[in-house]
């Protein structure tokens, strides 16, 4: 996690320094005074370390909110974003006209910004929330193509006897395809290959 050491006059113009430093209010910081400071002959300035306080789901939705805002903005992007929180995940979606800037060739533009966002508020808590985005439903709309398939796929795999595997897929599709087939007895998933080439294979399981 973050954390500052600032010098300044005084403890309050330390402080005021750390909210305008940080983007908080001093409600939200854990400060430590090292050093009060002194006036007179023997003038010392004054010593703080400040930290953000761990925050809520609710908190990190509403940085991650302002995150890809301000990313939005930097790109000149009009959009809407949405968020809903909870204890175990955070979900932003991004609405507006033609925002296929934001998805690029099979969703490889929104990965690489969620990836941006999800780096710059884990930094923000000492735990990890799962944080997801979406741009006009595509996301939604990809995973229940990636469940059909998965289905398709594992009756191929009954009908033929046979191993197949399906195409390269970051790791967040990849664990898709396994919990969409996790509860079936007769078929096992795996992973194969190395980096952008890691697939999964759906198999029958041998007993």
């Amino acid at each position: 996690m973050e954390e500052l050491e600032i010098t300044a006059g005084t403890v309050e113009k330390a402080t005021e320094e750390a909210e305008e430093k940080l983007g908080l209010s001093r409600e939200k910081l854990d400060i430590e005074i090292v050093n009060k400071g002194r006036r007179g002959l023997f003038k010392e300035q004054a010593v703080i370390r400040v930290k953000p306080l761990v925050d809520t789901a609710e908190d990190l939705a509403e940085f991650a909110l302002k995150t890809v805002q301000e990313l939005l903005s930097l790109l000149d992007v009009s959009a809407i974003v949405h968020f809903s929180a909870n204890e175990s995940s955070i979900t932003l979606d991004i609405e507006g006209d033609d925002l296929g800037i934001l998805i690029g060739r099979g969703g490889r533009t929104l990965m690489c910004l969620q990836y941006i966002v999800r780096a710059i508020v884990s930094r923000r808590s000492d735990e990890w929330i799962p944080l997801n985005i979406d741009v006009c439903g595509f996301h939604k709309r990809r995973q229940e193509r990636l469940r059909s398939l998965a289905l398709n796929i594992a009756s191929q795999v009954r009908l033929r006897q046979s191993t197949m595997s399906l195409e390269p897929m970051p790791a967040d599709e990849r664990r898709l395809i396994h919990l969409a087939l996790a509860d079936f007895p007769d078929i096992v998933t795996y992973s194969t290959g190395e980096g952008k080439n890691r697939k999964v294979e759906i198999s029958l399981r041998q007993d």
